[in-house]
């Protein structure tokens, strides 16, 4: 039998597991015989420190905290081994950034064996309030182990996630929030650090100049861009008070929406100096447009990196993906005690890209 290993805490900074032994209620799922077996102590030695009984050490309350967390988790490796996982991606966004989601989804699926994810893709360009509903609908009445949710922050759509939740179906909303407060987790980038570095870089390049600053949002529903907004205009009114900041919303980031955005705004853009588009759409944008002199985007889809490579965009704001996806499938597979909770915080810091990363 091996022996396993014994850190050796400082006894006023035990490990969670062994504060739980310490409770003489507490309540196990393991036969004493095979934490035991697992911790090479006698049955009448760990029937003593999990019934908290006087004159045990605190190295071997360790080992039988050692014990505990071993079993659970050679348990939850038997539990997935061979079971498929339906995860639902449902995302309301351009085709350039879906085609993204899907590569990194598709790329972490192999981390999850002896468990098998399988992701069911609802993509949309434009997903109307009725057919987010229809899709969330369809998912709760065929059931689903969890669902990955980028869409409008809407009432109605916040109670159809309350709704899934009730059924025990998690919901994990990916890249902008939905304030519904059983949704399992937010996972994507850090939208308000985001906001602000955009407008750091914006106000160190602008150099106190004056003029306007145009604001482009995809939508007006989206949690994530709103929350990119305002944190720009805050940091704004501090850094740069002598810019004024005009609001482009809508058009989803597709071309023929956005062209008519930007058309309708023209003759307010005169003196024009920077841009700061959050949604998409920045080629339809740049055609319209004398080249300001500043350009901050998001994400490096193959249309932005055209663009950043070309000199067109200053400034793209980052996020790994990848990392995104891996995230959100191990909480839903960790709410089905397949595997730990995740210790990686939810929000991705943010990277900024120039040209010359490209060069």
């Amino acid at each position: 039998m091996v022996t396993p290993f014994v850190p050796d805490y400082p006894p006023d900074s035990l490990p969670a597991p062994l504060k739980n032994i310490n409770n003489p209620s507490m309540t196990h799922r393991f036969p004493i015989k095979e934490v035991a077996a697992q911790a090479g102590l006698s049955t009448a030695t760990v029937d003593r420190v999990i019934n908290a009984r006087p004159n045990v050490s605190a190295q071997t309350k360790a080992r039988v905290a050692a014990a505990f967390d071993e079993l659970t988790r050679q348990e939850a490796q038997l539990a997935a081994r061979g079971r498929r996982m339906f995860i639902d991606i449902v995302v309301e966004a351009p085709r350039r950034f879906s085609h993204k989601i899907r590569q990194a989804a598709e790329g972490v699926l192999p981390t999850f064996a002896p468990a098998v994810v399988r992701p069911r893709f609802t993509f949309q360009e434009t997903m109307t309030q009725t057919e987010t509903l229809a899709h969330l609908a369809r998912i709760s009445r065929r059931g689903s182990q969890g669902v990955c949710l980028k869409a409008r922050d809407l009432p109605a759509i916040r109670a159809a996630v309350e709704a899934l939740t009730a059924k025990g179906i998690p919901v994990v909303t990916l890249f902008t929030d939905i304030a519904a407060p059983a949704r399992l987790a937010h996972i994507g980038l850090d939208n308000a650090q985001a906001g602000q570095v955009a407008a750091y870089l914006m106000a160190a390049s602008l150099r106190g100049q004056t003029g306007t600053i145009l604001l482009g949002q995809s939508h007006d529903a989206f949690e994530g861009e709103d929350t990119r907004a305002q944190a720009f205009r805050a940091a704004a009114a501090q850094n740069m008070p002598q810019m004024s900041l005009i609001d482009m919303r809508g058009g989803a980031g597709l071309a023929t929406q956005t062209a008519s955005q930007i058309a309708q705004l023209l003759p307010q853009l005169g003196d024009l100096r920077g841009v700061y588009s959050m949604g998409g759409g920045n080629r339809t944008i740049l055609a319209a447009l004398d080249r300001p002199l500043v350009y901050i985007a998001h994400d490096l889809d193959a249309e932005n990196k055209t663009l950043l490579r070309s000199g067109k965009i200053d400034f793209l704001l980052e996020h790994d993906l990848t990392r995104d996806m891996a995230l959100a499938f191990r909480t839903i597979t960790a709410f089905h005690r397949l595997n730990p909770a995740p210790a990686a915080q939810a929000l991705a810091d943010v990277k900024i890209l120039t040209p010359a990363h490209l060069a």
